[in-house]
């Protein structure tokens, strides 16, 4: 009996634990599947704007984050039109230094990769564009160019004239020997180290892709652009995808060197994250934008001299020094011409001074012509076109010289104008006589009694004038003969 009911007991438990179990092992089963295809992770990072220090910023943190990820590729979908040569080799330095693959997808159509997005695509693990985009372009950029020194043709042509007598035509050997030679860079010795460099950077970027370096070249000495069917032919790019899709599907099983090692990419079934810029490079962004860095710095020098020049105003004080310090912050990551940030300086410094001591408008001229000098000139433009827009430079001139001649102006009517207050203006006042007197007694002027001196007799209600001041004593004159 005993035994039967323990066979029934144990019989009865082990319908329950025989499917726990089951489902315990098809959870274990489940987990081990899922851990061992761990969620493949793409990172895109989208950048439609000129290379500079929040772009710079952005790209750093946004590889950055898809290394923290274990993302399997990092897509920079990039449209620019340049800009910084040092934020541009910032950025190289991140893509090259990146465990994680990178691949420059120039898009969408229309967009380009001109000057430094030329650098960065030469850069990348992978080179994509999609059709109808274009790059190139890449020649450093100087203030206001420089002067294209050609050499003289004279000679040559002279050849030319002498080789036609003789029966001999040269022209078409030259052609084909220019063909090996690189074009001469034109300009002075300033500009051919600064083209010289940019060319061996881009070759050297070639050269560890293994993309075309001679276009490289061209690009740097003579500017060429080319459109993404042909960069695709000249191997210049990978390949060209017309969208995310179709640039996953051609780069899966695409082979790669990261790093010095060599990777195969898996970009079949990647999820899509996007790194999207936040309020710290929104902000970036804008205060680093040389337009908005020119009010800032203008703001806090303005503030700061209308708050020493009324102190207790407290709110010029204050916003001035919040535009400073935030426009010194933003020339801290920008190419800023020390020699253009002193004419400004001299420049509101002279037009101060005339203010205070007229020089019948030569301080305030000088200060005019050394502000817009400086203004031109505060962001020395090697390598890229950062620089104060025209017509911001001409606004903020206009309304500061306009509103330190309407001071000056002021300055002068209020000298012209007589004298209201004070002794001064005593001098030419009536006044009346209070008792005879010959030479010394008391006259009433102002509502007040003064001591007064003079020369004639003077009886009591005479009309005096006061002529001169002595002290506290006035001389005074009758103002009409008295019968």
């Amino acid at each position: 009996m005993f035994h039967n009911c323990m066979r029934m007991i144990v019989k009865k438990y082990l319908l329950v634990f025989i499917p726990f179990c089951a489902l315990m092992l098809i959870a274990g089963i489940s987990l081990f599947v899922n851990a061992g295809q761990e969620k493949k992770i793409a990172v895109i990072l989208h950048v439609s704007d000129a290379i500079g220090p929040a772009i710079s910023d952005y790209i750093h943190r946004g590889l950055k984050n898809a290394a923290e990820r274990n993302a399997v590729v990092v897509v920079l979908r990039l449209d620019t039109p340049g800009g910084l040569d040092n934020s541009m080799r910032d950025i190289i330095r991140d893509i090259i230094a990146s465990p994680v693959p990178v691949i420059l997808y120039v898009a969408p159509s229309g967009a380009r990769a001109a000057s430094a997005g030329t650098y960065m695509l030469y850069a990348s693990h992978l080179a994509v564009m999609a059709p109808g985009t274009n790059l190139g372009a890449a020649t450093p950029v100087q203030l206001g160019g420089l002067p294209d020194f050609k050499p003289s043709t004279a000679p040559a042509e002279d050849k030319q004239e002498k080789d036609k007598d003789n029966g001999v035509d040269e022209k078409q050997e030259d052609k084909d020997k220019s063909k090996d030679k690189p074009a001469p860079v034109s300009g002075d010795a300033m500009n051919k180290k600064i083209v010289h460099d940019a060319i061996a950077y881009i070759r050297s970027l070639a050269e560890m892709r293994h993309r075309n370096a001679d276009w490289a070249e061209e690009a740097v000495r003579e500017g060429a652009s080319i459109s993404s069917e042909n960069a695709k032919k000249l191997g210049v790019i990978d390949m060209i995808a017309t969208d995310l899709d179709d640039l996953f599907r051609q780069a899966d099983g695409w082979w790669v060197n990261v790093n010095g090692r060599d990777l195969e990419l898996d970009t079949k079934d990647v999820t899509l994250e996007t790194f999207e810029p936040d309020w710290r490079t929104e902000l970036l962004a804008v205060i680093t934008n040389p337009n908005i860095v020119y009010i800032l710095m203008l703001l806090g020098i303005y503030g700061l001299f209308f708050e020493l020049a009324n102190p207790g105003y407290v709110l010029p004080g204050v916003t001035g020094a919040i535009c400073l310090l935030l426009a010194l912050y933003a020339m801290q990551v920008l190419p800023v011409n020390y020699a253009g940030l002193a004419l400004i300086i001299t420049g509101i410094a002279f037009m101060v001074a005339e203010f205070f001591t007229p020089s019948f408008g030569a301080l305030g001229i000088g200060g005019v012509i050394a502000f817009v000098i400086g203004s031109v000139i505060l962001f020395d433009t090697n390598g890229s076109d950062i620089k104060v827009a025209i017509p911001v430079i001409a606004t903020v001139t206009v309304i500061s010289a306009a509103f330190f001649f309407i001071a000056l102006k002021l300055v002068f009517s209020a000298h012209r104008k007589p004298v209201v207050s004070g002794m001064e203006q005593m001098l030419g006042s009536i006044g009346q006589v209070i008792n005879d007197f010959d030479h010394d007694g008391y006259i009433h002027i102002h509502g007040e009694t003064w001591q007064a001196r003079t020369q004639y007799p003077l009886k009591r209600g005479y009309l005096v004038k006061v002529t001169a001041i002595d002290g506290l004593i006035l001389t005074v004159e009758p103002l009409k003969e008295e019968s």
